[in-house]
């Protein structure tokens, strides 16, 4: 437990006090840094400010024998001019990036205001049902309630850290998708087929798995994070 903890503090000193007593002082625009352990996502109002900070970034790194990840680290276009510039420059719709386990996209509200919007990233969402799927392989001999207890909990983790505003339906799908896989493994319990699907929706009333709910309000926060929404 103590190396993340000794992580954060390093990288404390060696990139958020630079970041904000060096690299802020030196940009034209506006310049803002969010960071957690050592995944992190800069937002600068100029491109021009972007591209010097990356490349004093890896010299930065270089002093404590760190370096960037290349195949994570990009600058693109985002915000509420994105849309527009994509266009003129005719790249359609503006780029996405992944931070969290989340996909931060250029979107709008119901009355047509700009909005960044977040969804479970695909990468992730796959890498759970892979596991949701190994483990009712692995178990669906086990006792059904006990099954039921394991998924319920685990489902409640999920929507706890996902259930987020703009998500609810991406986590509805990932619902249905895990239903999906138990109605699968629980048919395997044995060489008889245990269910049709009626009988399958039967038992999910007797069983019921949680249903996704927002859990968190981003816009509750707005006053705090105004820079990234």
């Amino acid at each position: 437990m103590i190396s993340p903890v000794l992580a954060n503090v390093y990288l404390h000193y060696t990139l958020d006090l630079w970041f904000e007593k060096v690299v802020r002082k030196q940009c034209k625009g506006q310049a803002y840094m969010v960071r957690y352990a050592d995944d992190f996502v800069c937002c600068f109002q100029f491109r021009s400010d972007a591209e010097a900070f990356y490349l004093a970034l890896i010299k930065r790194l270089q002093k404590f024998n760190l370096e960037v990840a290349e195949d994570k680290t990009k600058i693109i276009t985002f915000g509420r001019f994105a849309e527009r510039d994509c266009k003129l420059n005719g790249k359609g719709k503006p780029p996405t990036f992944d931070f969290l386990g989340f996909t931060h996209y250029c979107s709008k509200s119901k009355n047509g205001k700009f909005r960044v919007k977040r969804k479970s990233s695909q990468k992730k969402v796959n890498a759970k049902l892979k596991n949701q799927k190994e483990w009712l392989k692995a178990h669906r001999t086990m006792n059904i309630k006990d099954i039921m207890t394991r998924l319920k909990r685990s489902l409640t983790g999920y929507y706890n850290y996902y259930c987020v505003t703009d998500n609810l339906r991406t986590v509805e799908n990932f619902l249905d998708c895990v239903k999906r896989l138990l109605f699968k493994w629980m048919n395997r319990r044995s060489q008889r087929k245990s269910f049709s699907w009626d009988k399958f929706k039967l038992f999910l009333k007797k069983y019921p798995l949680p249903r996704p709910k927002v859990k968190v309000n981003i816009y509750d926060l707005k006053k705090d994070i105004i820079y990234i929404l």
